[in-house]
């Protein structure tokens, strides 16, 4: 624009130099350049404006885009800001997850400790479990052969957890004191009531006892036994006697089996007698015990002896393969088709049922109580109404009497049978 401005008033200049050299009439040639210059200017001016115009509107339309652009950029920014607060949120609710774990968790085994495929892996199955759903950081420890140190576990689990789980009677009168010196750590023992029972009052206030109806389960194997026995006699193997835990399971099987058969032959036998313990960790003796009784006529036999009782099962398999016959074993604790299964598949078809004490269960609930601040002090009683004890039904070998059990069940549950606790009750 500006260059064509510059043109036309050179033209002009030129023109007037044109008139005067050819003697034209100076007013005339000057208000013909006038008129020229005047028209020049208006264009000019309104050239001037037309650009003046034109970038304004270009600078408004720059303002426009710079308003959306920052618009768009403080958008972002926002956006940015949320996900960084949903991600702290998030780490948040993760430490909350971390910080709601259940705690630290000692528990202290009966002799033997792990892999005795019954009481004491029934334990470790429940602190297991609490490992997973609840978060706890566990410890484990197993007294030495003859359980002398079991006070001095007790106190090292208390010196660093909150909870301290004893598996066995014999540790209540060691965690009652335990208890006492740790106020501030709270105790369970299996099998032990942990009662002042002249009082009724809890041994220590941060103490609680985890006791099963072990005759109840007991009684259905028992009838279980009677049902499958061809020979009409069956055997049960105790592992220590005459403390009073291991005669429940005996008079629970007798029971069960003469509600079946009243004229049932039922042999009995205890590895070894209390104070020796070491009854339950004997399986070359129950081996022998058992074999005896499958010589004598039983077709069935029930044990309650802890690790000793895998020596019944290999007994059953060994007599069944030299006799061309087929004898059964009862386990006790935990599901010992199972559990034997881990160390020899081929004593499974052997192991007609067990009576499953549910240790797993009360270990599981108990350190979940405690996480949830409802740790009660004083006796858990596990029975057939709660599950706490029952039969497996593993292998299908009970499945065609599983409706008889049942129905026992219901009748002990309703209390229609009373299951005895003491054997000389039930013929012993």
């Amino acid at each position: 624009m500006k260059k064509s401005i510059r043109m036309m008033l050179a033209l002009l200049a030129a023109l007037s130099l044109f008139a005067a050299a050819c003697g034209s009439d100076s007013t005339d040639v000057v208000e013909s350049v006038g008129d020229a210059a005047e028209d020049i200017g208006d264009a000019a001016v309104d050239a001037t404006d037309d650009a003046d115009d034109a970038m304004e509107d270009d600078a408004m339309e720059d303002e426009d885009h710079g308003g959306d652009e920052d618009d768009a950029m403080a958008d972002d920014a926002m956006e940015d800001d949320a996900m960084e607060d949903d991600a702290m949120e998030d780490d948040a609710m993760e430490d909350d997850a971390m910080a709601d774990g259940g705690g630290d968790a000692g528990l202290v085994y009966d002799i033997g400790g792990r892999g005795d495929l019954s009481f004491n892996d029934s334990a470790a199955a429940g602190l297991e479990r609490a490992e997973a759903e609840l978060g706890y950081v566990t410890v484990e420890a197993s007294p030495n052969a003859d359980g002398s140190d079991r006070a001095e576990l007790l106190q090292l689990a208390a010196d660093s957890n909150d909870i301290v789980l004893a598996v066995g009677f014999l540790f209540a009168g060691d965690a009652a004191a335990a208890a006492l010196a740790n106020p501030d750590v709270n105790f369970a023992v299996i099998d032990d009531a942990m009662m002042d029972f002249d009082t009724f009052e809890p041994l220590a206030p941060n103490a609680a006892g985890l006791t099963f109806a072990e005759e109840q389960g007991s009684f259905l194997v028992g009838a279980a036994a009677a049902l499958k026995s061809e020979n009409d006699s069956i055997g049960f193997i105790g592992g220590v006697c005459c403390f009073g835990l291991i005669e429940k399971f005996e008079a629970g099987f007798r029971a069960g089996a003469l509600a079946v058969n009243p004229d049932i032959e039922i042999q009995a036998v205890y590895i070894t007698d209390a104070p020796d313990f070491d009854g339950f960790n004997q399986p070359d003796q129950a081996k022998v015990i058992a074999t005896t009784m499958y010589e004598d006529g039983a077709d069935v036999i029930y044990h309650a002896a802890g690790g000793a009782g895998n020596g019944m099962f290999a007994a059953a398999k060994e007599y069944s393969e030299d006799n061309g016959t087929k004898v059964w074993g009862i386990g006790v604790d935990s599901d010992q088709y199972n559990t034997i299964g881990t160390v020899d598949e081929s004593l499974q078809e052997y192991v007609l049922t067990s009576m499953l004490k549910r240790v797993d269960v009360a270990v599981f609930e108990i350190l979940d109580d405690h996480a949830s601040g409802n740790f009660s002090p004083g006796v858990q009683v596990y029975d057939l109404s709660v599950d706490g004890v029952g039969y497996s039904t593993s292998g299908g070998y009970v499945d065609d009497i599983a409706d008889q059990l049942d129905d026992f069940k219901a009748q002990i549950i309703a209390g229609d049978i009373v299951v005895p606790t003491d054997p000389t009750e039930v013929g012993a």
